[in-house]
């Protein structure tokens, strides 16, 4: 997640909260994919051919984002996943059918690597409060010790980026952080910024430590623990690590400027924001978290921080409170050619996923949480 973006929903999103809490008027929806109908607008505007609820909620919000804007929104409500795609060309906004296509999650991903930590402790493999500090074969900078849950809420203390992160390279700065790089770090240049567990402060850096210390846990790399005890486990068979990897069903992403602009490519801090998936992908995972069976999932909506008033963490997720009391699990994603959202209501049952080419540094990219708020508001809070 961009941090000005959450400092922006701070202000902005929680004010807005209040809107959030008013009775809604359910409207059926339609699966772009099956109804020929739908099928057949696909050179016309989309107003007329989505529910006017919807419609009306997508086009304010996307008629200012740059030609070839593409949104892949799916909808959880009533059991049922319906999707809604759009692309902008020129002055129209027309339907597109790319549930199925891939697009950079962004720091989504933070959730999955919690999953992970979450699918270890629940088996017994590692418990929350263990130091990641016997993973490592080197002693950390003052023999500080860091446990897996500060990595997950946020309140290691550790900074938002390491600081022999190069960032010369903005169209791909993570590519060249490894291994090495972080071992320096831990070894010699590791600072923080408040003491552990007792301050938020978001860290992509922390969240990037905890995946690949996950994998130094069980013997394996991160990636494949993550296909193996998440993707597998929830039928998720559209996540990737490499944008090579989606084929042509990549959406391009674009720069601030509306241009197309090159992929993200993670190595060590990949469990801070590397994964690359679709909407179709992302509504199973959510649909999964209304199992009441279903301990590690259940594990990461445990509340583990109070940041204020209106917001805690859990493991990955921000749980924002609303005026009824409900609780929403947020998380949200930036890179620097998209931008996703995605929001559940764990009381009714509802959730709401955006994944989009809009890049973080774009001015209008906070329409994109907008949109995910306003549309879990529609679906049901």
């Amino acid at each position: 997640m961009n941090m000005n973006r959450l400092r922006y929903f701070m202000m902005a999103v929680f004010a807005a909260i209040i809107s959030l809490i008013a009775p809604l008027i359910s409207a059926p929806g339609y699966e772009i994919d099956q109804d020929p109908e739908i099928t057949e607008c696909s050179t016309i505007n989309a107003l007329s051919c989505y529910p006017a609820e919807i419609a009306d909620l997508i086009y304010p919000l996307t008629k200012d984002l740059p030609n070839q804007t593409q949104l892949s929104i799916a909808i959880i409500q009533h059991d049922q996943t319906t999707y809604y795609g759009v692309i902008k060309e020129n002055d129209t906004i027309k339907p597109a059918d790319n549930q199925e296509k891939v697009f950079e999650a962004g720091s989504i991903t933070k959730v999955f690597t919690s999953t992970l930590l979450a699918s270890l402790v629940t088996e017994g493999k590692i418990g929350l409060d263990d130091s990641i500090n016997p993973y490592y074969p080197f002693p950390f900078k003052e023999q500080r010790e860091i446990t897996f849950l500060t990595l997950a809420n946020h309140t290691s203390g550790l900074p938002r980026l390491p600081v022999n992160l190069n960032l010369s390279d903005a169209s791909n700065p993570y590519k060249n952080y490894t291994e090495k790089e972080l071992e320096d770090y831990l070894k010699r240049l590791m600072t923080f910024e408040h003491a552990p567990s007792s301050t938020y402060s978001y860290s992509n850096l922390g969240a990037g430590l905890l995946g690949y210390t996950l994998g130094l846990s069980q013997g394996s790399s991160f990636g494949e623990l993550l296909q193996e005890r998440v993707f597998n486990r929830y039928g998720m068979h559209s996540c990737f690590f490499r944008s090579a990897d989606a084929g042509d069903r990549l959406v391009r992403g674009l720069n601030a400027n509306g241009d197309t602009t090159s992929n993200w490519d993670f190595d060590v801090l990949a469990g801070g924001g590397g994964v690359l998936s679709t909407t179709a992908d992302l509504g199973r995972f959510a649909m999964a978290q209304f199992n009441p069976e279903n301990r590690e999932l259940a594990l990461t909506r445990v509340p583990t921080f109070v940041v204020h008033d209106s917001m805690k963490t859990g493991l990955g997720w921000h749980i924002l409170q609303s005026e009824t009391g409900q609780e929403l699990f947020w998380h949200n994603g930036g890179t620097g050619g998209y931008s996703s959202s995605m929001t559940i209501n764990m009381a009714n049952k509802v959730a709401v996923i955006i994944l989009s080419n809009v890049s973080a540094f774009h001015p209008a990219s906070g329409n994109i949480d907008q949109l995910c708020f306003e549309l879990i508001r529609y679906a049901g809070e």
